[in-house]
């Protein structure tokens, strides 16, 4: 998949989901904004109650949307023969997209009513939902492959060692110049960083990497570079400084990322467990939806 491609099938999901999400709010607006009580009187009701036409066949598919969602990625994860059936970083992306709208779905089914065993199924959607968030920012501070398989130290110094030769030789940087920007990307500076402390860190490095960046513009004045080679340096450097973060705190985020799937997994459990539990109630109820 070129990168063209690439961003084509993301920007598809990406509208896939926002148009889902915005076409049943506003389908059901005036049913999901009248009151419990007089619900039973909107025209609607029939239609988009839990047990109703839409209302049942939006729990159905977002819970199948989960449950694909899941179950693909983790065995082309798991299983070794699925290696080459497409890169990693693109099933994870799929899960992403079915493992959010499928809970979006499943919101829509529920009327925004929660009640009885089934919200405990619900809430831990919503853990699931907000903890796979927060693992996947922790995901992309862990530089990895085109492949999806996490660059080890060694590789990531090697990186860091091109590009200050790509500045040296292609942008003919002098020596003076190259020592002041690496003055600027120092990785010690981040591997004495407290674990509980990363993110406070890392909302930090935003703002100081714009002023460190803004210091070498001004060093860069002082050399007789054109307008686009000057943007082309600022960039690179700007590729150094997020690299440079990336490996200070690569163990630290390693051990994060870690921890981060000790939480995501029972949550995920309690979830599935419930709504199997909540499927076969309905079924023996006989709410068979349209079949």
């Amino acid at each position: 998949m070129t990168n063209k491609i690439h961003s084509i099938y993301l920007s598809i999901l990406f509208l896939t989901g926002v148009l889902i999400t915005i076409g049943i709010a506003v389908y059901g607006f005036d049913y999901y904004t009248t009151s419990m009580e007089e619900r039973f009187f909107n025209p609607l009701h029939n239609l988009l109650k839990p047990s109703g036409t839409v209302g049942h066949g939006l729990g159905i598919i977002g819970s199948f949307m989960m449950l694909v969602g899941v179950s693909s990625y983790m065995i082309r994860k798991r299983v070794r023969r699925l290696s080459r059936l497409g890169l990693l970083k693109h099933w994870l992306e799929f899960h992403i997209f079915l493992c959010t709208v499928g809970p979006i779905l499943v919101l829509y089914h529920t009327a925004f009513k929660f009640g009885g065993i089934v919200s405990i199924s619900f809430w831990s959607m919503v853990a699931v939902v907000l903890s796979g968030v927060i693992g996947r920012f922790i995901y992309i501070q862990i530089p990895r492959t085109i492949q999806g398989h996490e660059k080890s130290f060694e590789e990531l110094n090697e990186e860091n060692a091109e590009i200050t030769i790509r500045l040296r030789e292609k942008y003919k940087l002098d020596e003076k110049l190259l020592f002041t920007i690496e003055e600027f990307l120092i990785v010690e500076s981040y591997t004495s960083v407290p674990f509980r402390k990363i993110f406070q860190t890392m909302v930090k490095d935003y703002f100081k990497n714009k002023s460190i960046l803004k210091k070498i513009k001004k060093s860069l004045n002082n050399y007789n570079l054109n307008k686009f080679r000057k943007k082309e340096i600022i960039k690179i450097c700007k590729s150094k400084l997020v690299l440079t973060r990336r490996i200070g705190l690569l163990r630290s985020m390693q051990k994060l990322f870690k921890y981060w799937h000790i939480a995501h997994l029972p949550f995920a459990i309690i979830m599935l467990v419930i709504m199997l539990i909540h499927v076969s109630v309905t079924v023996l109820f006989g709410y068979t939806w349209i079949f």
